[in-house]
């Protein structure tokens, strides 16, 4: 079974891309979505964030993000400290779904990090949703109800998208000029096709 990587600066569609690929029956792991749900739901992640990062990591909701995000934020040192904590969870996690999902053609393997962490590496092949930077700002900003500067610090953070373009074995362009349909479409012939060699 391939193991296809998905992966786009935020605003750029990323999920949107991966739904249709359901559509396709394609099984699609969402290690952002997992990521946050350890998080609220896997007890040793829960004591571990707690004995690094104080009790206050926590709330009667949950993860307490706002307190976490005002710590790890601006340093680069504690944001390590929470990914070291969180990533390794997220690999067993990942794991045992393809355990599940092993007479799939291929699987794809959505993560806005995924070059950041590295995590690129264990996939076959590496697909990034690419959109223009004010687009992605409009998404956001209406998705989100937040303000362009909040964004744009965030897009700021994030690896650069050119990088992301020469790491990424193929690309979809979601600038709205290109048909995302026929994108995927034609990406999903490709990897059946790598899947039959």
């Amino acid at each position: 079974m391939l193991k296809i990587g998905i992966t786009g600066g935020i605003g750029s569609g990323k999920t949107t891309v991966c739904r249709m690929f359901e559509v396709l029956g394609i099984p699609v792991y969402y290690a952002d979505d997992r990521a946050k749900w350890l998080m609220n739901n896997l007890p040793e992640l829960q004591a571990a964030i707690k004995d690094t990062f104080g009790a206050e990591a926590y709330n009667e909701q949950g993860l307490n993000r706002a307190h976490l995000a005002k710590i790890v934020f601006n340093d680069k040192k504690r944001l390590k400290e929470l990914e070291a904590l969180v990533h390794p969870q997220v690999f067993k996690d990942g794991a045992a779904w393809y355990e599940q999902h092993q007479k799939a053609p291929y699987t794809l393997r959505e993560n806005a990090l995924m070059f950041e962490t590295g995590s690129y590496k264990a996939m076959d092949k590496t697909v990034t949703v690419f959109a223009p930077r004010d687009l992605r700002i409009q998404r956001v900003m209406a998705r989100d109800n937040t303000t362009k500067e909040a964004i744009e610090a965030r897009i700021d953070k994030q690896m650069p998208e050119d990088e992301k373009l020469k790491l990424a074995d193929f690309v979809v362009n979601n600038d709205n000029q290109s048909s995302l349909i026929k994108q995927v479409y034609n990406l999903h012939e490709i990897f059946l096709s790598l899947n039959n060699s």
